[in-house]
């Protein structure tokens, strides 16, 4: 039986300063992923994410490349280093992006450009908060929006996991969503430091004028399946991905189901591809049995490697 592998691409909350770094400095495909960053952006990736500050990096419009072209260095170094083509692809949020890339829809150039546009529209979509809620009662979330939507729009922006969504919308009505479930027992509900409310129809005019831009590039069908945020489905339809990028920017991320989807087709093993382990973390959630390996610098590259070739062989 042939081993299915999926490639995952982390999102934003994800970056650290110093990321990708070790990377540059070892392998020429990262270097050259990061130096074409610096020459079509027009600013210096690679001195945000080396050097911060932190502040910064953290800023919407310098987060969204700067992961996307840490991901892609990362998965370029793996590429050089090992002959690896996965089942599937999938990215969280941003990180659809990169999956995209790896699924062979666009080019380097244009995925960065893609995502810096994508970045300038969310940052300058102002108004709104985000909450996650961690470990909430069956229906409680549900519950509890439906009764904060009494003073305001408020929907789910991501299901990360079993046990956390994160919250969007009107900041008061994802504050009274918030009072709601703890007084149903939620322990933790953690405003997140956003620049607005994310995955929401706030986002609706960012996304409408996003289709404007995506339409003016040149996508390919994608080579292998990618597993998109909006529906959890498998696309490769170079049309569906056009339709789909835009609607993104303001639809919920359906993370669980992305990665039961893959499970259910099979995959046993993901490779978080990009900074932090966020997504390892989520998958422990999802699914205890499943394996994932992380590649964020040399040391986790060299490492994942020698565990895939060994799976590999004796797949």
């Amino acid at each position: 039986m042939t081993k299915k592998i999926a490639f995952l691409f982390p999102g934003q909350g994800s970056q650290a300063v110093g990321m990708g770094k070790d990377l540059y400095d070892n392998y020429e495909s990262a270097k050259n992923v990061f130096d074409t960053a610096d020459k079509v952006l027009g600013k210096s990736i690679t001195g945000i994410c080396f050097n911060g500050p932190e502040e910064d990096l953290k800023q919407t419009v310098n987060t969204q490349p700067s992961i996307v072209t840490m991901s892609i260095a990362a998965l370029e170094a793996l590429k050089s280093n090992l002959d690896i083509t996965p089942s599937y692809t999938a990215g969280h949020s941003l990180g659809e992006y990169c999956a995209m890339y790896a699924a062979g829809v666009m080019s380097l150039e244009d995925t960065l450009k893609l995502i810096q546009k994508r970045a300038d529209l969310m940052s300058e979509t102002k108004g709104g908060s985000m909450a996650a809620v961690l470990n909430a009662p069956e229906g409680a979330v549900e519950k509890a929006l439906e009764e904060a939507s009494s003073v305001g729009y408020v929907d789910i922006a991501n299901y990360n996991s079993p046990v956390q969504v994160v919250i969007t919308g009107d900041t008061d009505a994802v504050n009274k969503a918030g009072e709601l479930l703890k007084a149903a027992g939620v322990r933790k509900v953690v405003p997140l430091a956003v620049s607005g409310a994310f995955h929401s129809r706030f986002m609706e005019n960012a996304g409408k004028e996003f289709e404007g831009f995506v339409s003016e590039f040149s996508l390919s069908d994608a080579k292998i399946p990618v597993i998109t945020n909006v529906d959890a489905m498998p696309t490769t339809s170079a049309a569906d991905f056009k339709s789909k990028m835009p609607k993104q920017i303001y639809s919920s991320v359906h993370w669980t189901q992305t990665i039961e989807k893959m499970i259910s087709e099979g995959v046993d093993t993901f490779i978080e591809i990009g900074p932090g382990k966020v997504l390892a973390g989520l998958n422990r959630k999802i699914n205890a049995e499943v394996t994932t390996y992380n590649i964020y610098d040399k040391e986790s590259l060299l490492s994942t490697i020698e565990s895939l070739k060994s799976e590999l062989c004796c797949a």
